[in-house]
């Protein structure tokens, strides 16, 4: 029966009702987790006289949108961290630790550009690693319960005592992993970036800076120019050491040989253009190079004049 109470007798064959349902703007997304999970079904029933009801579901994914466009996702994030290693009651030395990211927002397949300095006053070597850290939070009747897993990790070379190591940009990959989930109150799903230094020993030290795995990606031309700044700011040292007075430059001739000279004339190859092959330059010069020539016609367009006497063909 219908709504207005009318019977509609269905004959036999195969009948189809489409229907629609608007979802809620605020929905989590689905997750599966080890003490809880977010999932979302269509269900269907059907209604018959004097015979069981006939039940269906259908399971699909929800994913809740967070743009990593806002200042507060591009804000950098930088941090700072000391550690007084000590054996049997004995003073070995002092660990530090300085980390930066240019933002706070990103997206999986990302790259993670990590400036660092990590100084080791102690007498032994130690080991600086960085690691994406994923925390499950699941809360229920008052409890709460925590998983926390490593996403992925990158393990820098070993500094010897009393040396400094600094990472300009180390580079992070982000994996497929699922968005953050920040507003749902009983499951919450976070990222965070640690830096952390394996002192022997002693316990490790741990510089932690918060993440958030977005959906939607920078765009190309939002905050281009505070995210690039941002990022190359820690390696922007050697300015200083630039001569106010540049030096004039050398002969050609003491620089480069007879040989190479002619080799270094000689028009590259394809596989040594790279990417410039694929720029708006070269897209320039194709144009002109694959130009078609001018019509050829049987009749001059700049005849001679009469007043010209024809050149002797003897002289």
């Amino acid at each position: 029966p219908t709504d207005n109470g009318e019977v509609t007798v269905l004959q036999a064959g195969r009948h189809e009702f489409p229907f629609t349902f608007q979802l809620p703007e605020t929905l989590a997304t689905s997750f599966e987790g080890k003490h809880g999970s977010v999932r979302y079904w269509v269900k269907a029933k059907l209604h018959r006289p004097w015979s069981p009801v006939k039940k269906v579901k259908k399971e699909f994914t929800v994913i809740e949108p967070i743009d990593i466009n806002t200042p507060a996702l591009l804000a950098p994030q930088a941090g700072a961290k000391e550690k007084l290693a000590r054996a049997w009651y004995c003073n070995r030395g002092q660990v530090s630790v300085t980390a930066k990211i240019d933002r706070k927002g990103y997206t999986p397949g990302e790259v993670i550009p990590i400036f660092a300095e990590i100084d080791n006053c102690t007498s032994r070597a130690v080991v600086p690693k960085a690691a994406i850290i994923q925390t499950q939070t699941f809360i229920a009747r008052g409890t709460k319960k925590q998983k926390k897993s490593v996403v992925t990790s990158i393990a820098g070379d070993s500094i010897a005592a009393g040396k400094r190591e600094v990472w300009h940009g180390r580079a992070l990959k982000i994996p497929p992993v699922g968005p953050s989930i920040l507003q749902c109150r009983i499951i919450q799903v976070e990222y965070s970036l640690k830096v952390c230094v394996d002192i022997p020993g002693t316990s490790k030290l741990l510089l932690e800076l918060p993440l958030v795995i977005g959906t939607i990606p920078l765009h190309p031309f939002g905050s281009r120019t505070s995210s690039v700044s941002s990022q190359y700011s820690v390696t922007l040292d050697w300015l200083s050491t630039i001569p106010e007075q540049p030096e004039a430059p050398p002969e050609y001739s003491t620089v480069v040989s007879s040989p190479e000279a002619e080799e270094s004339l000689a028009p590259p190859c394809r596989s040594e253009l790279g990417g410039i092959l694929e720029g708006p330059f070269f897209a320039y010069i194709q144009e002109f190079r694959f130009r078609p020539p001018p019509l050829y016609s049987e009749i001059d367009p700049n005849p001679p004049s009469d007043n010209i006497r024809p050149r002797c063909m003897t002289c």
